[in-house]
């Protein structure tokens, strides 16, 4: 195979790759051995942000864009007229390596259209992960997309050798899926999750008793909703995601806006485009339901169906549930001072230690790093002044946005001035 073909090859599966954004290494702890290639110990993939802050990169490519499936938000989709090509599994080998030699990558994320069948498209998955690990040595990350319908054998084989697994649930509802990809069915997609998780479970159970137990998919599994295709309401959506954090015991649950790629009835128009803005809010939210111990009915419910575009959920929802304000900041617990716009976990915990040796005033929360603009309508502290005044929340909201706008509007004329 010629060089040029296997660049043209690399540009065209490259390029169908970047719908896919669910790629998070967070969690796998594959260290090197036996003077092997690589070590994914803390790292991350295709310029994303690992938790000590360092950004690095990912061979991020399918196996293949030929697809026997029709789905009509899919741009690989079998009745989209586009240029087709595969990669033979020592070419994806090949290329890993050699880019790993480089400095170019530090890990490799795998996906593939579906060809033939699921099993047989599966198969040469776990065929690239399983060359890496076994002929190469490569101890590098590995992040198999996972074919919806494969079997629980190829499944576990999988788990062997990736750092993570993740199959996309694609779209958020099933009355969803079954109008815009017919031919799949939702337990396709969910029969995979319910075997990696069963399997990490195991896996966890036995390393417990006997500690040379080999690892199982380390980094855990995750999945990817498309947002905007289908009609659902910001509450189904994460309504939806919950139930795949509990039941799969998911690692990340990602949402991925819509981009239009065809003309369909079914389909929002060609101009109709996710605003990023939309993504933003459900990851706001998302991590709100992880990290901050709020239950997304408290969020999001029948009165509240949608996540408001102008406001963080966190200060919607204060903005909704005044009755619990004002907090003081020297006696509230932890979970109450999660709760406080402006107040983020890390200075939670910054609080929590200061206020054991005095009590915080408003210079003291400012220095923490609390972000006061909006925190200081809700807190009390060891100052007099208490800035909310009974204002009603549609007062208080625009009070906020005003306060940001400026602030915005300064810092932007600062930063004009470095170029003066």
């Amino acid at each position: 195979m010629s060089f040029e073909r296997i660049r043209e090859k690399l540009n065209i599966l490259a390029d169908a790759a970047k719908y896919d954004v669910s790629c998070s290494s967070s969690g796998s702890t594959r260290t090197n051995k036996s003077k092997g290639l690589g070590n994914s110990t803390g790292m991350g993939i295709c310029h994303s942000y690992t938790e000590d802050g360092r950004c690095i990169s990912l061979l991020k490519i399918l196996l293949t864009n030929h697809c026997i499936f029709d789905c009509a938000y899919c741009v690989t989709r079998k009745s989209n007229d586009i240029k087709r090509a595969a990669f033979k599994i020592q070419e994806v080998v090949d290329l890993t390596i050699n880019f790993y030699r480089r400095n170019y990558i530090e890990g490799l994320f795998l996906s593939s259209g579906i060809f033939k069948n699921p099993d047989y498209t599966m198969e040469r998955l776990v065929s690239v992960a399983k060359k890496l690990r076994l002929e190469e040595n490569f101890n590098g990350y590995i992040h198999l997309k996972s074919i919806p319908g494969a079997s629980d054998e190829l499944m576990y084989e999988a788990g062997l050798y990736a750092d993570r697994l993740s199959v996309n649930i694609e779209i958020p509802t099933i009355s969803g899926l079954r109008l815009l990809a017919p031919d799949k069915k939702h337990e396709d997609f969910t029969k995979p999750m319910r075997k990696v998780r069963d399997e990490i479970r195991r896996y966890k159970a036995e390393k417990k008793v006997i500690r040379s137990t080999p690892t199982f998919a380390p980094a855990g599994q995750s999945t990817q909703m498309i947002i905007g295709a289908t009609g659902e309401s910001d509450k189904d959506i994460m309504y939806s995601a919950t139930h795949y954090y509990s039941t799969y015991r998911m690692k990340r649950v990602y949402y991925s806006g819509y981009v239009p790629v065809a003309e369909d009835s079914r389909l929002p128009g060609i101009g109709s485009q996710v605003p990023m803005l939309r993504e933003n809010r459900l990851y706001q939210t998302d991590w709100l339901l992880r990290f901050y111990g709020f239950d997304v009915r408290e969020i999001l419910n029948d009165h509240y169906p949608n996540l408001d575009v102008e406001v963080d959920p966190k200060l919607s929802w204060a903005l909704r549930n005044l009755h619990h304000f004002p907090v003081d900041v020297n006696q509230a617990d932890k979970r109450m001072l999660a709760r406080v716009p402006g107040i983020g976990m890390q200075s939670v915990d910054r609080i929590l230690k200061a206020r054991r040796f005095r009590k915080l005033n408003w210079e003291h929360l400012k220095k923490i790093g609390v972000a006061l603009n909006r925190a200081r309508y809700f807190l009390v502290c060891d100052s007099r002044h208490w800035h909310q005044k009974d204002l009603e929340p549609a007062t208080l909201k625009g009070l906020i946005l005003q306060n940001s706008q400026g602030k915005f509007r300064k810092n932007y004329s600062t930063q004009l001035q470095l170029f003066d």
